[in-house]
Protein backbone atom coordinates (compact mmCIF):
# COMPACT_ATOMS: atom_id res chain seq x y z
CA UNK A 1 0.00 0.00 0.00
CA UNK A 2 1.30 3.38 -1.38
CA UNK A 3 2.12 5.74 2.00
CA UNK A 4 0.52 9.01 1.45
CA UNK A 5 0.35 11.68 4.43
CA UNK A 6 -1.07 14.96 4.27
CA UNK A 7 -0.25 18.05 6.82
CA UNK A 8 -2.93 20.49 6.99
CA UNK A 9 -1.77 24.02 8.57
CA UNK A 10 -4.47 27.08 9.05
CA UNK A 11 -3.91 29.98 7.52
CA UNK A 12 -2.66 32.76 10.25
CA UNK A 13 -5.42 31.23 12.52
CA UNK A 14 -5.54 33.74 14.88
CA UNK A 15 -5.92 36.40 12.88
CA UNK A 16 -8.51 34.87 10.38
CA UNK A 17 -10.27 33.96 13.00
CA UNK A 18 -10.52 37.21 14.13
CA UNK A 19 -11.38 38.51 10.54
CA UNK A 20 -14.30 35.48 10.12
CA UNK A 21 -16.09 37.34 13.36
CA UNK A 22 -15.42 41.26 13.14
CA UNK A 23 -16.14 41.04 9.51
CA UNK A 24 -15.20 45.26 9.39
CA UNK A 25 -11.21 43.55 9.73
CA UNK A 26 -11.21 41.70 6.38
CA UNK A 27 -8.70 43.25 4.12
CA UNK A 28 -6.95 44.81 7.38
CA UNK A 29 -3.66 44.18 8.26
CA UNK A 30 -4.18 42.45 11.87
CA UNK A 31 -1.77 41.45 14.30
CA UNK A 32 -2.86 39.34 17.04
CA UNK A 33 -0.39 38.85 20.36
CA UNK A 34 0.85 40.56 23.80
CA UNK A 35 -0.05 44.15 23.83
CA UNK A 36 2.52 45.54 26.36
CA UNK A 37 6.14 46.77 26.09
CA UNK A 38 7.25 43.60 25.63
CA UNK A 39 4.51 41.49 24.00
CA UNK A 40 4.91 38.87 20.89
CA UNK A 41 3.47 38.44 17.65
CA UNK A 42 1.38 35.36 17.83
CA UNK A 43 -0.04 35.36 14.60
CA UNK A 44 -0.12 38.01 12.06
CA UNK A 45 -2.56 38.00 9.09
CA UNK A 46 -1.42 38.35 5.66
CA UNK A 47 -1.84 41.90 5.37
CA UNK A 48 0.30 42.70 7.95
CA UNK A 49 2.89 39.97 6.68
CA UNK A 50 3.33 42.33 3.46
CA UNK A 51 4.67 44.95 5.84
CA UNK A 52 7.01 42.57 7.11
CA UNK A 53 5.53 41.67 11.02
CA UNK A 54 6.19 38.13 11.52
CA UNK A 55 5.37 35.32 14.51
CA UNK A 56 7.05 35.82 17.47
CA UNK A 57 8.58 38.94 16.74
CA UNK A 58 8.57 41.51 19.16
CA UNK A 59 5.28 43.36 19.48
CA UNK A 60 7.33 46.77 19.54
CA UNK A 61 9.05 45.57 15.96
CA UNK A 62 5.64 45.11 14.59
CA UNK A 63 4.33 48.43 15.42
CA UNK A 64 7.63 49.92 13.51
CA UNK A 65 6.47 48.29 10.28
CA UNK A 66 2.92 48.65 10.51
CA UNK A 67 1.63 51.65 13.03
CA UNK A 68 -1.70 51.44 10.95
CA UNK A 69 -2.57 48.04 12.08
CA UNK A 70 -5.53 46.25 14.46
CA UNK A 71 -3.42 44.94 17.21
CA UNK A 72 -5.39 42.23 18.91
CA UNK A 73 -4.95 40.68 22.53
CA UNK A 74 -5.11 36.78 22.10
CA UNK A 75 -8.79 34.94 22.78
CA UNK A 76 -7.52 31.84 23.11
CA UNK A 77 -10.48 29.74 24.52
CA UNK A 78 -12.23 31.42 21.53
CA UNK A 79 -9.48 29.85 19.49
CA UNK A 80 -9.64 26.83 20.57
CA UNK A 81 -13.47 26.11 19.63
CA UNK A 82 -13.02 26.77 16.44
CA UNK A 83 -9.31 24.12 16.50
CA UNK A 84 -11.99 21.48 18.37
CA UNK A 85 -14.11 21.38 15.21
CA UNK A 86 -11.10 21.69 12.88
CA UNK A 87 -9.93 18.44 14.75
CA UNK A 88 -13.35 17.08 15.02
CA UNK A 89 -13.18 17.36 10.37
CA UNK A 90 -9.62 15.66 10.75
CA UNK A 91 -10.75 12.88 11.94
CA UNK A 92 -13.81 12.50 9.95
CA UNK A 93 -11.58 12.61 7.10
CA UNK A 94 -8.81 10.25 7.87
CA UNK A 95 -8.40 7.09 10.51
CA UNK A 96 -5.28 8.39 12.10
CA UNK A 97 -4.62 11.98 13.05
CA UNK A 98 -1.38 13.50 14.71
CA UNK A 99 -2.46 17.11 16.23
CA UNK A 100 0.64 19.12 16.22
CA UNK A 101 -0.75 22.46 17.45
CA UNK A 102 -4.34 24.48 17.66
CA UNK A 103 -4.28 24.79 13.94
CA UNK A 104 -1.80 21.86 12.39
CA UNK A 105 -2.20 18.10 12.41
CA UNK A 106 -0.85 15.11 10.16
CA UNK A 107 -3.69 12.92 8.75
CA UNK A 108 -2.25 9.27 7.48
CA UNK A 109 -4.39 8.99 4.43
CA UNK A 110 -2.85 6.13 3.13
CA UNK A 111 -5.27 3.05 1.42
CA UNK A 112 -7.98 5.96 0.50
CA UNK A 113 -9.34 4.52 -2.59
CA UNK A 114 -10.04 8.86 -3.86
CA UNK A 115 -6.92 10.23 -5.23
CA UNK A 116 -4.95 12.34 -2.81
CA UNK A 117 -5.36 15.74 -4.47
CA UNK A 118 -9.11 15.08 -4.70
CA UNK A 119 -9.29 13.83 -0.90
CA UNK A 120 -8.19 17.21 0.04
CA UNK A 121 -9.78 19.36 -2.06
CA UNK A 122 -12.99 17.89 -0.60
CA UNK A 123 -11.28 18.92 3.19
CA UNK A 124 -10.46 22.15 2.28
CA UNK A 125 -13.65 22.54 1.28
CA UNK A 126 -15.39 20.85 4.11
CA UNK A 127 -12.68 23.23 6.38
CA UNK A 128 -14.22 26.14 4.81
CA UNK A 129 -18.01 25.46 4.43
CA UNK A 130 -18.04 24.73 8.16
CA UNK A 131 -15.89 27.07 9.86
CA UNK A 132 -15.25 29.79 7.05
CA UNK A 133 -11.90 29.50 7.18
CA UNK A 134 -8.96 28.00 4.74
CA UNK A 135 -6.29 25.53 5.20
CA UNK A 136 -2.88 24.69 3.49
CA UNK A 137 -2.44 21.16 2.50
CA UNK A 138 0.89 19.65 1.61
CA UNK A 139 0.68 15.95 0.15
CA UNK A 140 3.56 13.40 -0.01
CA UNK A 141 4.70 10.36 0.76
CA UNK A 142 6.07 11.09 4.34
CA UNK A 143 5.88 14.04 7.41
CA UNK A 144 8.81 16.15 6.48
CA UNK A 145 7.62 16.47 3.00
CA UNK A 146 4.12 17.03 3.34
CA UNK A 147 4.77 19.80 6.40
CA UNK A 148 7.33 21.02 3.97
CA UNK A 149 4.61 21.61 0.60
CA UNK A 150 2.26 22.65 3.08
CA UNK A 151 3.79 25.86 4.04
CA UNK A 152 5.28 26.38 0.07
CA UNK A 153 1.53 28.03 -1.76
CA UNK A 154 0.25 29.84 1.89
CA UNK A 155 -2.34 30.82 2.13
CA UNK A 156 -5.34 28.57 0.77
CA UNK A 157 -2.52 26.38 -1.11
CA UNK A 158 -2.63 22.42 -1.75
CA UNK A 159 1.09 20.68 -2.92
CA UNK A 160 1.87 16.98 -3.67
CA UNK A 161 5.13 16.17 -3.62
CA UNK A 162 6.09 12.42 -5.44
CA UNK A 163 8.90 10.26 -3.90
CA UNK A 164 10.56 10.51 -7.29
CA UNK A 165 10.24 14.34 -7.32
CA UNK A 166 12.09 14.80 -3.28
CA UNK A 167 15.68 15.46 -4.10
CA UNK A 168 15.02 17.78 -7.55
CA UNK A 169 12.44 19.61 -5.79
CA UNK A 170 14.67 20.27 -2.53
CA UNK A 171 18.06 20.69 -4.23
CA UNK A 172 18.10 24.25 -4.99
CA UNK A 173 16.65 25.38 -1.43
CA UNK A 174 18.67 26.76 1.41
CA UNK A 175 19.91 24.11 3.55
CA UNK A 176 18.01 25.38 6.92
CA UNK A 177 14.92 23.30 5.08
CA UNK A 178 15.89 20.20 6.58
CA UNK A 179 14.68 20.02 10.29
CA UNK A 180 16.64 20.84 12.62
CA UNK A 181 18.80 22.84 11.03
CA UNK A 182 18.47 26.16 12.59
CA UNK A 183 20.27 29.47 11.90
CA UNK A 184 23.79 28.72 14.11
CA UNK A 185 23.67 25.40 11.93
CA UNK A 186 23.10 26.85 8.96
CA UNK A 187 26.13 29.42 9.48
CA UNK A 188 28.16 26.70 10.87
CA UNK A 189 27.49 24.84 7.32
CA UNK A 190 27.62 27.88 5.06
CA UNK A 191 31.43 28.62 5.71
CA UNK A 192 32.37 24.81 4.96
CA UNK A 193 30.44 26.05 1.52
CA UNK A 194 27.63 23.86 2.12
CA UNK A 195 25.08 26.68 1.25
CA UNK A 196 21.96 24.32 -0.53
CA UNK A 197 20.46 20.94 0.69
CA UNK A 198 22.24 19.82 -2.80
CA UNK A 199 25.40 20.66 -1.41
CA UNK A 200 24.30 18.98 1.92
CA UNK A 201 24.43 15.40 0.40
CA UNK A 202 27.25 15.97 -1.83
CA UNK A 203 29.30 16.46 1.58
CA UNK A 204 31.78 14.46 2.59
CA UNK A 205 29.91 12.61 5.40
CA UNK A 206 32.83 12.47 8.12
CA UNK A 207 32.83 16.45 7.73
CA UNK A 208 29.62 16.26 8.55
CA UNK A 209 29.77 14.28 11.26
CA UNK A 210 32.22 16.68 12.90
CA UNK A 211 30.05 19.09 12.70
CA UNK A 212 26.48 17.66 13.53
CA UNK A 213 27.29 14.46 15.17
CA UNK A 214 24.26 12.13 15.56
CA UNK A 215 22.50 14.16 13.21
CA UNK A 216 24.36 13.55 10.50
CA UNK A 217 22.29 10.07 9.01
CA UNK A 218 18.82 11.83 9.68
CA UNK A 219 20.13 15.04 8.02
CA UNK A 220 21.13 13.03 5.46
CA UNK A 221 18.21 10.97 4.60
CA UNK A 222 16.02 14.71 4.62
CA UNK A 223 17.75 16.05 2.10
CA UNK A 224 17.10 13.14 -0.10
CA UNK A 225 13.44 13.03 0.92
CA UNK A 226 13.15 10.79 3.32
CA UNK A 227 11.53 10.05 6.38
CA UNK A 228 10.51 7.50 8.33
CA UNK A 229 8.67 9.13 10.91
CA UNK A 230 5.08 7.56 12.06
CA UNK A 231 1.67 9.29 12.46
CA UNK A 232 1.31 9.06 16.06
CA UNK A 233 -2.51 9.31 17.14
CA UNK A 234 -1.53 10.30 20.34
CA UNK A 235 1.91 11.85 21.51
CA UNK A 236 2.31 11.74 25.21
CA UNK A 237 3.53 14.70 27.09
CA UNK A 238 6.48 15.11 28.43
CA UNK A 239 5.42 17.83 30.88
CA UNK A 240 3.49 20.64 31.75
CA UNK A 241 3.90 24.16 32.67
CA UNK A 242 3.39 27.57 32.60
CA UNK A 243 5.66 30.34 32.41
CA UNK A 244 4.90 34.57 32.20
CA UNK A 245 7.63 37.17 31.23
CA UNK A 246 6.61 40.24 32.86
CA UNK A 247 6.03 43.90 31.17
CA UNK A 248 8.09 45.41 33.73
CA UNK A 249 10.78 43.90 36.05
CA UNK A 250 9.42 42.23 39.63
CA UNK A 251 11.00 42.78 42.48
CA UNK A 252 11.90 40.95 45.82
CA UNK A 253 10.98 37.87 47.31
CA UNK A 254 7.24 38.22 48.23
CA UNK A 255 6.47 39.27 44.33
CA UNK A 256 7.90 36.18 43.45
CA UNK A 257 6.33 34.35 46.45
CA UNK A 258 2.88 36.23 44.79
CA UNK A 259 3.80 34.95 40.95
CA UNK A 260 4.59 31.64 41.89
CA UNK A 261 1.08 31.19 43.76
CA UNK A 262 -0.33 32.04 40.23
CA UNK A 263 1.66 29.87 38.30
CA UNK A 264 0.96 27.14 40.68
CA UNK A 265 -2.71 27.36 40.45
CA UNK A 266 -2.62 27.24 36.79
CA UNK A 267 0.00 24.41 36.28
CA UNK A 268 -2.29 22.13 38.97
CA UNK A 269 -5.47 22.84 37.06
CA UNK A 270 -3.44 21.97 33.64
CA UNK A 271 -2.31 18.31 35.21
CA UNK A 272 -5.74 17.85 36.51
CA UNK A 273 -7.60 19.08 33.38
CA UNK A 274 -5.37 15.84 31.69
CA UNK A 275 -5.52 13.41 34.61
CA UNK A 276 -2.07 13.35 35.01
CA UNK A 277 0.28 14.20 37.97
CA UNK A 278 4.20 14.83 37.85
CA UNK A 279 6.82 13.41 39.78
CA UNK A 280 9.59 16.07 39.26
CA UNK A 281 8.88 20.16 39.29
CA UNK A 282 10.94 23.08 37.97
CA UNK A 283 11.13 26.37 38.00
CA UNK A 284 12.44 29.36 36.23
CA UNK A 285 14.04 32.12 36.98
CA UNK A 286 15.12 34.86 34.79
CA UNK A 287 16.58 38.02 35.32
CA UNK A 288 16.23 41.55 33.68
CA UNK A 289 19.97 40.81 32.78
CA UNK A 290 18.71 37.66 30.86
CA UNK A 291 20.82 35.58 33.32
CA UNK A 292 18.49 32.54 33.16
CA UNK A 293 18.39 29.62 36.68
CA UNK A 294 16.64 26.79 36.88
CA UNK A 295 15.97 24.35 40.03
CA UNK A 296 14.36 20.94 40.55
CA UNK A 297 13.27 18.66 43.08
CA UNK A 298 11.76 15.21 42.71
CA UNK A 299 9.14 13.30 45.22
CA UNK A 300 7.91 9.76 45.70
CA UNK A 301 3.88 11.05 46.16
CA UNK A 302 3.75 13.26 43.13
CA UNK A 303 2.51 16.85 41.93
CA UNK A 304 -0.85 17.09 41.72
CA UNK A 305 -2.92 19.41 43.69
CA UNK A 306 -1.83 23.92 43.93
CA UNK A 307 -0.76 23.51 47.56
CA UNK A 308 1.81 21.22 46.71
CA UNK A 309 2.76 22.55 43.16
CA UNK A 310 3.57 26.04 45.27
CA UNK A 311 5.09 24.61 48.67
CA UNK A 312 7.99 23.11 46.38
CA UNK A 313 8.50 26.18 43.91
CA UNK A 314 8.85 28.11 47.20
CA UNK A 315 11.34 25.74 48.43
CA UNK A 316 13.61 25.86 45.34
CA UNK A 317 13.27 29.58 45.42
CA UNK A 318 14.64 29.66 48.44
CA UNK A 319 18.04 28.71 46.81
CA UNK A 320 18.11 31.90 44.30
CA UNK A 321 18.85 35.48 45.36
CA UNK A 322 16.33 38.11 44.20
CA UNK A 323 18.12 41.02 44.72
CA UNK A 324 18.05 41.74 41.32
CA UNK A 325 14.87 42.82 38.97
CA UNK A 326 13.01 39.95 37.73
CA UNK A 327 11.86 39.60 34.00
CA UNK A 328 9.92 35.95 33.93
CA UNK A 329 8.86 33.19 36.24
CA UNK A 330 8.19 29.77 35.38
CA UNK A 331 6.84 26.33 36.75
CA UNK A 332 6.89 23.03 35.12
CA UNK A 333 6.01 19.87 36.24
CA UNK A 334 7.60 16.68 34.37
CA UNK A 335 7.70 12.86 34.72
CA UNK A 336 3.92 12.66 34.43
CA UNK A 337 2.00 9.56 35.23
CA UNK A 338 -2.28 9.12 34.76
CA UNK A 339 -3.88 10.30 37.75
CA UNK A 340 -7.36 9.23 38.83
CA UNK A 341 -8.54 11.54 41.92
CA UNK A 342 -11.79 10.20 42.46
CA UNK A 343 -9.80 7.05 43.80
CA UNK A 344 -7.57 9.05 45.52
CA UNK A 345 -10.21 9.86 47.80
CA UNK A 346 -9.43 6.27 49.15
CA UNK A 347 -6.20 6.12 50.10
CA UNK A 348 -5.92 9.71 52.11
CA UNK A 349 -6.63 10.44 55.47
CA UNK A 350 -9.11 13.48 56.62
CA UNK A 351 -7.26 16.43 55.78
CA UNK A 352 -6.26 15.48 52.52
CA UNK A 353 -9.83 14.12 51.82
CA UNK A 354 -10.92 17.70 52.46
CA UNK A 355 -8.15 19.32 50.26
CA UNK A 356 -9.20 16.95 47.43
CA UNK A 357 -12.75 17.83 47.66
CA UNK A 358 -11.81 21.59 47.79
CA UNK A 359 -9.53 21.20 44.76
CA UNK A 360 -12.35 19.21 42.73
CA UNK A 361 -14.95 22.04 44.08
CA UNK A 362 -12.81 24.87 42.59
CA UNK A 363 -12.02 22.95 38.94
CA UNK A 364 -15.42 22.46 38.42
CA UNK A 365 -15.82 26.29 38.90
CA UNK A 366 -13.26 26.85 36.48
CA UNK A 367 -14.01 24.52 33.35
CA UNK A 368 -17.02 25.95 33.67
CA UNK A 369 -16.20 29.46 34.05
CA UNK A 370 -12.77 29.61 33.12
CA UNK A 371 -9.15 29.57 34.45
CA UNK A 372 -9.48 32.95 35.85
CA UNK A 373 -12.84 32.92 37.52
CA UNK A 374 -10.97 32.11 41.10
CA UNK A 375 -7.93 32.13 42.88
CA UNK A 376 -6.49 31.65 46.14
CA UNK A 377 -5.41 34.28 47.80
CA UNK A 378 -3.48 32.34 50.90
CA UNK A 379 -1.91 28.68 51.03
CA UNK A 380 -0.90 27.54 54.22
CA UNK A 381 1.76 25.56 54.61
CA UNK A 382 0.90 23.09 57.11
Amino acid sequence: MKRWIMHVDMDAFYACVEQRDYPQLKGCPVIVGGLGQRGVVSTASYEARAFGVKSAMPMAAARRLCPDGVYIKPDIRRYKKVSDEIMRIFHEYAPLVQAVSIDEAFLDISGMRLDPKEYALRLKKEIKDRTGLTASVGIAPNKFLAKFASDYQKPDGLMMIKQEEAESILAPLPVDVLLGVGRSTQKTLQSYGINTVADFARADRNVLKKLLGKQTDMLLMLARGIDARPVEAELEAKSVGKEHTYEEDIFGADAARAEFLLLAQKVGWRLRKRGLCGYTLSIKVRFSSFETITRSVSTATGFYHDEDIYKAALQLAQKCSFGKGIRLLGITVSKLQSYDLSQSLLDFDGSDERLIRRTAAIDKLKERFGEGIITKGVLKDE
